[in-house]
């Protein structure tokens, strides 16, 4: 059996196969941030093409969180019954579902929101610029993520993934390109985990001990005085031993700025994390093709495979992959008409 399509197991999580739909935003919601019928088709569809786990997209925990109008929120408890509904849909269809719990701190494109960050930086002429949060403010987030984490276990989730990447909040916090302050949140302190370790207590609080948690992360801020994957491994190795499950290596978002992108551009990254932490790692980056996937976790450079556009184009990419590597494929009853 190709490696792409064995079982990988993390605390209680047992996954049919390597392969995980990243988070993308669909933007798709309303201010309400409630879940559309998009969603519930969206990702139910992966479910039925085999994905064997799915995390949803950025889901803000608190209104001032949200990148856009149109996010996901579960910063309510009416929240609940719709990420039920998709957690629910995702689950009968074979597959596992993640959320990914998250903040956009001074990168929050909704108009009516004031905007707050680790310090008063604008990211852009686009954005506003944000207050560097006070002791309140760290507080009220903290405590929005741990209220996230119990909403995320009462609509189902198989696990929650913590949003540090892409110049998001908590990578406000971690990034010397954002994090400019002088008190025990800043980098002279514990190298500005201080407030990542906040929001895993508060998390841990509500989020069940033998169930999944893992954090996305930039590995790379593509510019000078800004991270690379040795300092994030170095922040991440600061942690609680038994902090975290799994990380998930992306990179960039901490500035304006172009990456040149190929099949597996963020793989060296997730290798060295990997190397470095010692945890389980989700690595990709444009990967396209199932031959390219199963070279990259043959060689043990990581243990998933993440996938975007490509499950975009291709909800049934786990199933052409299959033949492409030459796996019994088993289709869904209702499309039998299509088994080679």
């Amino acid at each position: 059996m190709s490696k792409l399509f064995s079982e990988y197991k993390i605390k209680n999580l047992k996954l049919k196969n390597r392969i995980v739909m990243a988070p993308m935003c669909m933007y798709s919601s309303d201010t309400s941030g409630h879940v559309k019928p998009w969603h519930i088709i969206h990702y139910a569809s992966r479910g039925v093409g085999g994905v064997g786990l799915i995390i949803i997209e950025a889901t803000a925990v608190e209104p001032r969180g949200r990148i856009s109008d149109g996010d996901l929120g579960i910063w309510s408890d009416d929240h609940i019954k719709g990420l039920k509904t998709l957690v629910e849909a995702v689950h009968s269809q074979g597959g596992k579902i993640g959320i990914q719990l998250a903040h956009a701190g001074s990168k929050c494109g909704v108009a009516s929101e004031s905007l707050i960050s680790s310090s008063s930086l604008q990211f852009s002429d686009r954005y506003q610029m944000p207050k560097a949060m006070d002791e309140n403010d760290i507080k009220a987030v903290v405590d929005a993520f741990g209220q996230g984490a119990k909403r995320a276990l009462e609509a189902g989730f198989d696990m929650i993934e913590i949003h540090g990447a892409h110049g998001y909040l908590i990578h406000q916090f971690m990034s010397p390109l954002m994090n400019k302050r002088q008190d025990d949140y800043g980098l002279d302190h514990n190298k500005g985990t201080k407030f990542l370790k906040e929001v895993i207590e508060a998390v841990k609080e509500y989020w069940p001990q033998d169930k999944v948690l893992g954090i996305r992360v930039s590995a790379e801020d593509y510019k000078k005085g800004g991270h690379h994957p040795s300092d994030v491994a170095e922040q991440l190795l600061l942690l609680e031993d038994d902090a975290l499950d799994v990380v998930h290596v992306s990179s960039g978002g901490a500035h304006s700025q172009s990456i040149e992108t190929y099949p597996g551009y963020q793989m060296s990254l997730a290798e060295i994390i990997k190397f470095k932490t010692k945890l389980p790692t989700i690595g990709g980056g444009l990967i396209t093709k199932a031959e390219t996937a199963e070279a990259y976790l043959s060689n043990d450079s990581v243990d998933l495979i993440f996938l975007g556009r490509a499950l975009l184009d291709d909800p049934y990419w786990p199933m052409h992959s299959k033949v492409a590597l030459k796996e019994e494929v088993k289709w869904p009853e209702q499309y039998k008409v299509l088994e080679y």
